[in-house]
């Protein structure tokens, strides 16, 4: 059988087994939308390529822990590459595999995925706009958002628990368009 058409969770557990060429399809199917992340929220170039790296490099090393009854295979692995952009944009340094030794294929970006994203984020108001671009591209905690917004807390989570559920609806509303 070959990697191309087996499930995600499959990959996954092939990947707790050693097997390279899950690794392989998996970044084929993920790398973009973990570009996509890493770009949001880093600047340069050769750290979104390390953040990205870095995050398979996890998915590689953690592949056992994953469960599926938790969550889906793309939001385990944008998690771990949202988590390790934020450790460098707060500066936190990580031992890695250097990028010239990772060689896995790329493929260019999803487009279609990222108009749907940032569609998405124009039917957030201009609040809840900024309270996401504070969160989560520029990494800030939710006690870090407070201080910047001069908001409490609770009402800090509880605007981001609102403008994300917007988002989730809206992106299940785009990918049942597609």
């Amino acid at each position: 059988m070959t990697m191309e058409v087996i499930s995600d969770a499959e990959l996954i557990q092939h990947m707790s087994a050693r097997r390279e060429e899950a690794l392989v399809e998996l970044h084929r199917r993920y790398a973009p939308y973990l570009l996509a992340v890493a770009r949001r929220m880093l600047k340069d170039s050769d750290e979104v390529q390390q953040c990205v790296q870095d995050a398979f490099v996890n998915a590689w090393d953690y592949a056992s822990r994953f469960d599926d009854k938790k969550a889906s295979t793309k939001t385990w692995l944008v998690t771990i590459c949202h988590r390790l952009a934020i450790n460098r944009l707060r500066g936190t340094n990580l031992d890695t595999m250097p990028l010239e030794n990772w060689d896995a294929p790329e493929r260019q970006p999803d487009h279609v995925e990222r108009i749907y994203v940032e569609g998405a984020l124009e039917k957030l108001d201009e609040d809840e706009k900024e309270l996401i671009n504070l969160a989560f591209y520029q990494g800030y905690s939710h006690g870090q958002v407070a201080e910047v917004t001069g908001r409490p807390l609770g009402t800090i989570k509880s605007k981001l628990r609102i403008a994300l559920n917007k988002l989730k609806d809206s992106l299940k509303g785009g990918e049942a368009n597609e």
